[in-house]
């Protein structure tokens, strides 16, 4: 066995304050995108961004691990206008997971308009499950500093602290899993 080598990954270590930053040059769609990533978590019981958006410390929007171990995504503008919290907690250090999170503000349904997807398969059961209104502009995408593997201020913070691979940020679609992973045919495993 010749073992599996992960392309495009860097370990992040919050004691050495990693992440990755960008501004985008121009707003793009701020109602219909995706995020996913490979990540492998190494310190369980801290803030561990996997993304995030800082306008200002009231324009904001996170993707990542709670101290609590539970996944969060959340979206500020003024006030939370959108957030899943997992019940789910992520304590398996010695596995990789999907994370897909999907936006889609202008889906009718309101339990549509944010969705998250763990290792293929959806999410349904959230400590907090706080859908955006119709049409409700994210801070993704925006005219504004993007991060990884850090957020929560304009220099970092809450940094990730482990694996991360393959990350993707799909303007103006909503994908699904299996546009970004598979499932494997022996074992059924994502």
């Amino acid at each position: 066995d010749t073992g599996f080598n992960v392309a495009n990954s860097l370990r992040f270590n919050s004691g050495s304050s990693d992440w990755l930053n960008r501004t985008p040059s121009s707003t793009t769609n701020q109602r219909l995108f995706s995020i996913s990533a490979w990540v492998k978590r190494s310190k369980l019981g801290i803030y561990s961004t996997i993304a995030s958006v800082f306008e200002n410390s009231s324009n904001q929007e996170n993707f990542g691990f709670l101290n609590n171990d539970k996944f969060q995504w959340q979206l500020y503008r003024d006030e939370v206008v959108g957030q899943l919290t997992t019940n789910r907690l992520f304590r398996d250090v010695g596995s990789w997971y999907h994370i897909l999170g999907v936006y889609d503000s202008a889906n009718s349904t309101a339990g549509n308009r944010m969705r998250l997807y763990v290792n293929g398969v959806e999410e349904t059961s959230f400590a907090t499950d706080s859908n955006p209104g119709l049409n409700q502009v994210a801070q993704w995408n925006k005219n504004a500093l993007h991060q990884i593997g850090g957020g929560g201020t304009g220099s970092g913070g809450d940094f990730f602290n482990g694996y991360m691979s393959e990350f993707v940020a799909v303007d103006g679609t909503a994908l699904s899993p299996t546009d970004v992973g598979e499932f494997d045919e022996d074992s059924g495993i994502f």
